[in-house]
């Protein structure tokens, strides 16, 4: 579970930005019948889902593309050579191009809170820490600071988590983050770091394998026939089988460069729905289903094992993928979890309903007078009433976060004819 995430510098953020898990001090009667939209660890209540709003080029999807970079560096660091560039872009302007960029999680792994940072420029890595609280305490795990000239034992500082950290740090250059190499060298502490921020935090809806769907499916059919229905009430019933195919493997043998095609044996899922108006007559699901059911059937595959597993959905204008009343059914599933997460952005203002998401669920990126995004929530608008209606007001500019641009007919006019 992630309890807060900080970064700044990347793409359009310059200074920092704090998207906060940690839910506010509210107490009124509204956000006590949401009480499902947040949990408890340790006494302290945490959000399930967080959703950003904001107009076009506000920097939204810069906020998910920073977190899923840093997410990325660590599990793929191991692997850069001295020729690597990081894939990301500081902030322009105002010399931040020269400036290094930070990244700071609070996060839950096994049941420890740790807190885990880095700063980089787009060529190395210049700082970097881990911390944790094993008895309710702050321990060190490791720091190192690259800026510091010298050896290995004056650029890093260790805890006693770690075994043989040195032999660690004498193998991390500074294209690699110290977690990622001591994972690769099987250090126990930095291996379950490295599966949180693998395994853990999905970035998007991964395409999955046969094996996957078959099993996915055998354990979740129910809901998944639930959420079909959602999207189609005449589905009644769906069914799973496996037919043998004859597939065609390309085969290319070295030196020779010589490729040969053979058949071979496959197992194919077939999946068969049913509709109401003739519940025995089957329908084939690739090809007589509509593309919208047939994605929220594969979406709902991998949404299903995150909120049962307690992992972390990271998406993007999900409304894409999403019609708005399955992202509110979505939203009430993850809701329904014991402590899965959802953080995505959306341009869908039918959940800015403060009887169906808390005040602190809702974020605000804006775009401000020197480009930069600015990322602030509902919460701090300490005016703002859970009477009032939060669609309206932030169509209407109450918390910026939308485009103000002449569109009246004559200014159109103008442009369009202008000579």
């Amino acid at each position: 579970m992630i309890l807060e995430i900080r970064f700044s510098n990347f793409f359009s953020i310059k200074d920092e930005i704090i998207l906060d898990m940690r839910a506010g001090n509210i107490k009124s009667k509204t956000v006590q019948t949401l009480d499902q939209n947040t949990f408890e660890f340790n006494g302290e209540k945490l959000l399930k889902t967080v959703a950003l709003y904001g107009a076009n080029a506000s920097g939204k999807s810069n906020i998910i593309k920073a977190i899923n970079f840093c997410c990325a560096m660590v599990f793929q660091s191991q692997n850069h050579t001295e020729n690597t560039t990081f894939n990301f872009v500081p902030f322009k302007f105002n010399g931040y191009q020269n400036q290094a960029s930070t990244f700071f999680i609070r996060f839950v792994c096994k049941n420890i809170e740790f807190e885990y940072s880095f700063s980089l420029t787009q060529t190395e890595i210049q700082n970097e820490s881990l911390y944790y609280y094993p008895n309710s305490r702050k321990a060190l795990v490791f720091s190192r600071n690259e800026t510091v000239k010298g050896s290995k034992k004056e650029k890093y500082s260790f805890g006693s988590a770690i075994k043989r950290p040195f032999d660690v740090a004498e193998n991390t250059s500074v294209k690699t983050l110290y977690i990622s190499r001591a994972s690769q060298l099987d250090r126990e502490l930095a291996t379950d770091i490295f599966m949180f921020f693998a395994n853990t935090f999905i970035l998007g809806f991964p395409l999955i394998d046969n094996s996957i769907i078959e099993k996915l499916y055998n354990e979740n059919r129910n809901v998944l026939l639930l959420a079909l229905q959602k999207a189609d009430s005449d589905i009644v019933n769906i069914q799973m089988s496996k037919q043998e195919i004859n597939m065609k493997a390309v085969n290319t043998v070295f030196p020779q460069n010589i490729a040969t095609i053979n058949d071979q044996k496959g197992i194919q899922l077939r999946f068969t729905t049913f509709h109401k108006e003739a519940p025995d007559v089957p329908f084939d699901f690739l090809t007589e289903e509509s593309e919208g059911t047939k994605k929220l059937f594969v979406m709902l595959l991998t949404i299903v094992d995150i909120i049962k597993n307690n992992k972390i959905l990271i998406v993007d204008e999900i409304e894409t993928s999403l019609h708005s009343e399955i992202l509110e059914f979505v939203l009430s599933m993850f809701h329904a979890g014991n402590s899965a997460q959802l953080i995505f952005s959306t341009h869908n203002t039918n959940i800015l309903d403060l009887k169906k998401m808390r005040k602190d669920q809702i974020y605000f990126v804006n775009k401000k007078s020197d480009a930069s995004s600015d990322l602030y929530s509902l919460i701090d608008f300490k005016d703002f009433r859970e009477s009032m209606n939060a669609e309206k007001a932030y169509l209407e500019g109450r918390f910026d976060a939308v485009p103000f641009v002449d569109t009246s007919v004559n200014n159109l006019k103008s442009l369009i004819y202008e000579s």
